[in-house]
């Protein structure tokens, strides 16, 4: 579970207590079925991640809602576009291993994350990974719901496939951009797991996708 979870129950479960003390036990259920959602809503479950070689498996949770063609830094790539309602898991993971080369956070617009133009205009994080000849970019994307997307990691640190690097709390979406020669394993309507499912696979030699430069990480983004 996302420690996160706790600064949001304990106090929800504190506040019912009193509630329970003051008034009646039922009048203190409201509290405690929402401190019961975010305890369930922060889980964070271990996932089988899959070492077949040259595999690129989502970065999150999700529905896949959309596939087709992107540009990053003027090179034409492939989009894959995962969306995370309130109810999946909310932990996003490396899609490949390697380096963090790059990590940009843009404050923006607070879209429906099932608008295509939430990609382009809404508070996002972008994170460019580089290993074994290949770069991956995947966007951590806030949408209607959420307020904070949270990046643990920083520019140069060694990251494992399938491996943990933040959340984006409540509903949002999560882009990923890859080398128009993967070959795709997913489809629009597909459901995915983070970490364990293979959206690509691709080979050890493709184009490099500007991430955007010398970028700088930000471990939380907002309240």
């Amino acid at each position: 579970m996302v420690r996160d979870a706790y600064y949001y129950a304990i106090p929800l479960l504190g506040a019912g207590l009193v509630v329970a003390w003051l008034a009646a036990w039922p009048w203190a259920l409201p509290a405690w079925l929402l401190a019961a959602f975010f305890l369930w809503f922060f889980r964070d479950p271990e996932r089988i991640v899959p070492d077949t070689s040259g595999a690129l498996v989502s970065p999150a949770d999700g529905k896949v809602t959309a596939v087709g063609p992107a540009t990053v830094g003027g090179t034409a790539c492939t989009r894959v576009s995962i969306f995370l309602n309130v109810f999946d898991v909310h932990v996003n993971r490396s899609p490949i291993a390697g380096v963090i080369r790059d990590v940009q956070y843009k404050r923006g617009k607070f879209l429906n994350a099932m608008n295509a133009a939430s990609a382009e205009h809404n508070e996002q994080n972008t994170v460019t990974v580089e290993g074994d000849g290949r770069t991956v970019v995947f966007k951590q994307i806030a949408g209607l719901l959420a307020r904070r997307i949270v990046f643990t990691k920083s520019v140069g640190d060694h990251v494992a496939r399938g491996e943990r690097v933040g959340l984006i709390k409540f509903g949002s979406r999560v882009d990923v951009l890859v080398d128009r020669a993967a070959s795709l394993q997913v489809k629009v309507g597909d459901r995915v797991k983070g970490g364990s499912s293979v959206l690509a696979l691709i080979e050890s030699h493709p184009q490099v996708l500007a991430g955007a430069g010398a970028g700088q990480s930000v471990r939380g983004a907002r309240e």
